[in-house]
């Protein structure tokens, strides 16, 4: 990959559609990881207004720090950038307070996980509308299309995605280039959603270079039954998902009347 260049198209592709779009820049969600951090940089790089925001819920220290590590870097790096932190623990725990529990505790936790990225998404879009931003989608290219692993209407709801086109492995190349720090590179993968650090591949059973490798097979039309062992049970983890989710990654469908009937 042609890094330097590539960050220069996506700086340059989001300076252009905000631009056009009549705002002044671009709100990120900044969570400690690596994806959230190259994102708020190549917004950063445009010299437009970049507002980084830490949304804690329950969070995890590591998660804290690193994003505090982050931005602190980034604030020093660009005079655009500036940060907010809106807590939203009480938030959760108000809205957790309210809800009855229906079901076995995984799918009472997983419910929940996603109510703390859809409350995340709200806080964005509303400091997007107080300082006229756009909001930047942070998922790469095997999470929004491969995997399917984001919150519908919570991580997944933005206004654009600059890195959704980039493989994992290729947002750690930007990362390098564009010096995000070390204890977020270093940093097992985790989308923080549990208020724990439990990891990514923890929750997949795969590592994403593993999932790199099932997508690249998929798209070669390869079937579960070319493989033996581990790039068995990787292929099949990675065709589940991907089957399981297809409803996040397609359009919304509508129900297209006949016209005979109206």
């Amino acid at each position: 990959m042609q890094t330097e260049k590539v960050v220069n198209y996506i700086v340059n592709w989001l300076k252009d559609y905000a631009t056009n779009a009549g705002v002044n820049g671009f709100v990120v969600g900044v969570s400690g990881g690596v994806d959230s951090a190259v994102t708020s940089t190549l917004c950063a790089k445009t010299g437009m207004d970049v507002l980084c925001l830490e949304m804690p819920i329950r969070q995890a220290e590591s998660h804290v720090t690193r994003a505090q590590e982050h931005i602190k870097q980034l604030m020093a790096r660009f005079d655009n950038v500036s940060d907010a932190r809106t807590d939203l623990t009480p938030v959760f725990e108000a809205f957790e307070a309210e809800v009855f529990f229906d079901g076995d505790q995984a799918t009472v936790d997983m419910a929940l996980a996603n109510t703390r990225a859809r409350l995340r998404m709200t806080a964005l879009y509303y400091y997007a509308g107080l300082y006229k931003l756009l909001v930047a989608g942070t998922g790469n290219k095997v999470e929004d299309f491969g995997v399917g692993f984001y919150t519908k209407y919570g991580d997944g709801g933005v206004d654009l995605s600059p890195i959704a086109d980039l493989m994992k492995s290729e947002v750690y190349e930007l990362g390098t280039f564009l010096k995000v720090p070390e204890s977020i590179m270093e940093a097992a993968p985790s989308d923080g959603l549990f208020g724990d650090a439990r990891s990514d591949e923890e929750q997949i059973g795969a590592s994403y270079p593993e999932l790199e490798w099932a997508m690249d097979m998929d798209e070669k039309g390869k079937l579960e039954t070319d493989f033996m062992g581990r790039e068995q049970l990787v292929f099949k983890i990675y065709k589940r998902f991907n089957k399981n989710n297809k409803h996040k990654m397609l359009p919304i469908p509508i129900c297209e009347i006949p016209k005979h009937l109206i």
